[in-house]
């Protein structure tokens, strides 16, 4: 009769231990299987496409000019001076693309611990005036501005 009580209590002690042992491991499971974030949706509006502006024409008013007398002499006309715009191409940049999805930090110097000055949103258009030495940095102006910074090389690709 001992023994068969002995037998019950062990058997019952096992039992508990493997139903333990089980819910732990089933626990463990759960737990790392929530622990990973999952990945970000993507949306249509995340990243809209934005159309380009359409130049603006403005027209100038005609002025009547003064008659000259014929004792005066006549005036050289101003010549204009070429000023490069923003969308122009210096010699050996080309236009490019972001295609990190989060966006640049744009920076002062090619370094990272250099200071952010601003930032260029995923699949935004921006020209490649130049590279670092290294090949590790790019210098970028956003296209219709005049903002220049260094971008990490490798989250651009040329567009022609």
């Amino acid at each position: 009769m001992l023994s068969g009580l002995l037998k019950l209590i062990l058997g019952f002690l096992l039992a508990i231990a493997v139903l333990l042992g089980s819910g732990l491991t089933i626990a463990l499971y759960f737990v790392n299987r929530t622990a990973i974030p999952p990945a970000r949706p993507t949306f249509a509006n995340d990243n809209p496409q934005t159309k380009p502006d359409k130049p603006k024409v403005t027209q100038v008013k005609a002025t009547s000019t003064p008659k000259s007398t014929p004792s005066s002499t006549p005036t050289p006309s101003p010549t204009p001076t070429p000023t490069e715009s923003p969308d122009s191409l210096p010699p050996g940049a080309y236009q490019g693309i972001v295609t990190w999805s989060q966006g640049l930090s744009m920076r002062d110097q090619p370094t990272l611990d250099a200071q952010s000055i601003g930032g260029v949103g995923a699949n935004q258009k921006v020209i490649i005036l130049e590279e670092s030495p290294d090949k590790n940095w790019q210098k970028i102006r956003i296209e219709g501005t005049d903002k220049e910074g260094w971008v990490k090389a490798g989250n651009t690709k040329r567009v022609d």
